[in-house]
């Protein structure tokens, strides 16, 4: 499977305008007029192209996101599974070919030759669709286990900090879920049975969500540690002093030493984001300085300086 994001080098959560730029600078790097008599260059600018056909391509890349390499198939995919939650060919009414690709007439044996399976090749089709399959449902039928849903949840960087209950709707039922500390961005939590029903009896689908952190004004989060640039008045970073810093949960004062430069960095042990599922355990917060310089001095404070100035001039 390749996966069309990391061929043009961008997140899940790139915007339209983020993966149209990003395709048109590896387009000119990996075209074949710079790379002639290169088949890996030619290879590649072939599947920037695919992957930009995809998800430049808002309906396009939201198939692809559900489904992945068969997001060409997608609404064959859904009628079958309105089909199987309605009573479909569970309850003998059979689909036609037109249901799931176009066309007209019933299935044969010689439609379902490419799944394999048994004989006929119903056994694996319907694997194909819902799942593995197991023997000995109801009236000797085969049990198939329901199709997983997918979702998203949006939380921001703080709430990820700790443990947080979420209620989500999932087709009108109100589900809530319990979302570990120290989560990742575009991590997968996998709820089993919260999916599709089953077909003949068979277990549930899992449903499959992706917690999507926002970014936070004043904190970037790199694994585990937290990276924070503090303002500094030129007076305490000349001379010294103390400096209060906001941290996920509370403020510490800090120590500044006389003569601190402009992004000097202080790196605070244990104070930085929590690691997922491992209690009591966090990253570190680094603090880089950012040293204000005065805009608006007044007579007074421009003839002090100019004093320094001559003092330090010798």
């Amino acid at each position: 499977m390749i996966d069309y994001y990391k061929v043009l080098g961008v997140s899940k959560t790139a915007s339209q305008a983020e993966i149209k730029t990003a395709y048109r600078k590896l387009a000119r790097d990996y075209h074949p007029d710079k790379n002639k008599d290169n088949e890996a260059a030619k290879k590649k600018f072939q599947e920037i192209n695919e992957a930009n056909e995809v998800l430049g391509d808002a309906t396009k890349r939201k198939k692809y996101d559900d489904y992945g390499t068969h997001w060409k198939q997608a609404e064959q995919y859904e009628r079958a599974g309105g089909q199987q939650q309605s009573g479909g060919y569970a309850r003998g009414g059979g689909y036609t070919y037109d249901d799931l690709f176009g066309g007209g007439g019933s299935f044969s044996d010689s439609d379902f030759s490419g799944f394999g399976g048994n004989s006929s090749g119903y056994s694996s089709f319907f694997e194909y669709l819902f799942g593995s399959g197991q023997r000995a449902g109801r009236g000797g039928a085969d049990v198939y286990k329901g199709q997983d849903y997918a979702g998203q949840v949006s939380i921001s960087l703080r709430d990820a900090a700790k443990t947080q209950p979420q209620t989500i709707n999932v087709n009108g039922k109100n589900l809530r879920i319990t979302i570990p500390a120290g989560v990742a961005n575009e991590q997968k939590i996998k709820l089993k049975g919260q999916g599709g029903p089953g077909v003949n009896g068979g277990p549930a689908g899992d449903l499959i969500l992706t917690i999507i952190v926002q970014p936070d004004p004043v904190f970037r989060r790199d694994g585990n540690d937290l990276y924070a640039r503090v303002p500094l008045d030129v007076y305490t970073a000349v001379l010294g002093g103390d400096v209060v810093i906001d941290m996920l949960s509370g403020r510490v004062k800090m120590t500044v030493k006389p003569g601190t430069q402009p992004d000097s960095k202080v790196r605070l042990k244990g104070k930085g984001f929590p690691v997922y599922k491992r209690e009591g355990r966090f990253g570190d917060l680094i603090i880089s300085y950012r040293v204000q310089i005065p805009q608006h001095l007044s007579p007074k404070q421009k003839e002090l300086f100019q004093r320094l100035s001559e003092l330090r001039l010798g």
